[in-house]
């Protein structure tokens, strides 16, 4: 952990770096066919015991982890929990190779939803080391290289089964192999110069009074947020630690009162708000699709007796993904205008898609409609996390995307809870489906009708007023300005 703990100039090595470990951590040719594993010959788990009893476990145990990890995300300056979900992603194919029986597979889901919550670290790190003007470029390259890993493990995995003819066993071997790389390369990640809020009370009233200059000077090109500290000089930085300790009282309660002013300036533009609502709410759904979408394969053409395309259909709809990121990062659109439209528009798409999964008892149409579902979330997702990175400092992007994240958990938990679990509904997989598109389809429509509404009013606007209005996304909002 302490390997490159030095400052490295530039935005393009931590953003190379970090996009490098994406790329491995989410090479997992074996994931497309988790499913097939738990309840084939090598797990031998019941379809139902893996639907309404293990996946659940995944999702409380997130929604446990989530806070807490956000809180220790920056406490330890983001990088040692890149590590640990690098570290826990090992012992997670661990458990998947060599661990039998049913307890191990709860374990399982456990040590998967670490992996899971620490994804806050491996999103706000880059944000914490680069320049406000590379955000923009920055998340299309990580979202690209996720997306990139993943088709490439899906795409493997699909020729090891269907062209090798190899057991699953093998290919989560490989897969273990695949992201002990990736925990590697995690140990090179350069560290952050400091923390966001747990900094004292006097380097905090410091980083607030400078908080302007910084970003002003950060903007210069060539020279990264990591160099600058983002919190006054060397000098300071050593009498924020000197003296009081980051578990201090003093630090805690500064700690407490920086969160909540980020807090509510994060969400005192109804803008940001609006992109937050669609974060949290499309996510619950996403997330719940993806968990149960094998188990819907499995269901129209059973692993068992047929030839499977998992890994193919997820390495196609992971590429359209990785193009539409990569395409986001140039493309120069007035989305205070045309955002939540677009945002309904894809929606309504992506509503369509699970319908049509859903009811459709051809394999190959599910495919088509995963692919469909898939790319238009992930198209949807950078846009949405670019302009919300883009219009907050560093301290309030970061609460916001934990509260998003959690807000969205909460969500998908009680989907789970009410849908999926044995104690409760317990619904089959084609009924959680049909639950699942009539989600989708509120959030399409709300987001068309108030997309509709912001277009309309904007197009009627006076000339004089147009880019006061409209051009929001040019100002940095700062948690010092209450």
């Amino acid at each position: 952990m302490g390997c490159c703990s030095e400052p490295t100039s530039g935005w393009v090595y931590p953003t190379a770096l970090l996009s490098l470990y994406g790329f491995f951590a989410n090479c997992r040719a074996a994931e497309p066919f988790l499913t097939p594993y738990l309840i084939g010959p090598n797990k031998n788990i019941s379809e139902e015991v893996v639907t309404n009893y293990l996946f659940p476990i995944w999702t409380y145990s997130y929604l446990a982890f989530l806070f807490p990890v956000f809180l220790l995300t920056d406490f330890l300056r983001h990088k040692p929990l890149i590590v640990v979900q690098g570290l826990f992603l090992v012992t997670n194919y661990t458990l998947l190779c060599f661990a039998p029986g049913l307890l191990a597979m709860i374990l399982l889901q456990i040590n998967y939803a670490v992996v899971t919550s620490t994804e806050v670290a491996y999103f706000s790190y880059i944000y914490s080391v680069i320049p406000v003007e590379k955000y923009q470029r920055a998340t299309g390259y990580l979202r690209s290289a996720m997306l990139s890993g993943y088709t490439f493990g899906a795409s493997l995995g699909q020729v090891l089964i269907s062209v090798a003819g190899l057991d699953l066993f093998y290919i989560n071997t490989i897969t273990l192999g695949i992201v002990i790389v990736a925990f590697l390369i995690s140990l090179w990640l350069p560290m952050p110069q400091r923390s966001m809020f747990f900094k004292g009370k006097k380097a905090a009233a410091r980083g607030c009074h400078s908080q302007q200059e910084t970003q002003t000077e950060a903007s210069r090109p060539g020279q990264s947020v990591m160099d600058k500290g983002g919190c006054g000089s060397g000098k300071e930085k050593m009498e924020s630690h000197r003296g009081e300790g980051w578990c201090s009282r003093e630090n805690l309660a500064s700690a407490g009162h920086l969160l909540w002013r980020s807090f509510r300036e994060s969400y005192s533009s109804r803008h940001l708000i609006y992109w937050s609502v669609w974060w949290s709410l499309a996510t619950a759904g996403y997330v719940q699709v993806f968990n149960y979408i094998q188990l819907m394969w499995d269901h129209i053409e059973p692993s068992a007796t047929s030839s499977i395309y998992n890994g193919g259909v997820e390495a196609a709809c992971s590429l359209v993904g990785a193009a539409a990121a990569f395409a986001v990062g140039h493309v120069k659109v007035a989305w205070s205008v045309w955002g939540e439209l677009a945002l309904g528009l894809f929606s309504a798409v992506g509503t369509g898609a699970v319908f049509l999964m859903a009811l459709t008892a051809n394999i190959w149409i599910c495919y088509a409609g995963y692919v469909i579902f898939k790319s238009c979330y992930m198209l949807l997702i950078t846009i949405t996390t670019f302009q919300i990175a883009s219009n907050l400092s560093m301290e309030c992007y970061a609460l916001t995307f934990g509260i998003n994240t959690f807000v969205a958990l909460a969500l998908q938990t009680a989907m789970t809870v009410i849908v999926v679990d044995e104690a409760a509904l317990g619904l089959d997989i084609v009924t959680q489906f049909l639950i699942y598109g009539s989600y989708y389809a509120v959030i399409s429509a709300l987001f068309l009708i108030r997309g509709a509404y912001t277009a309309c009013v904007n197009h009627h606007r006076p000339p004089g007023t147009e880019h006061e209005v409209m051009d929001y996304s040019g100002e940095v909002i700062h948690a010092d300005r209450l």
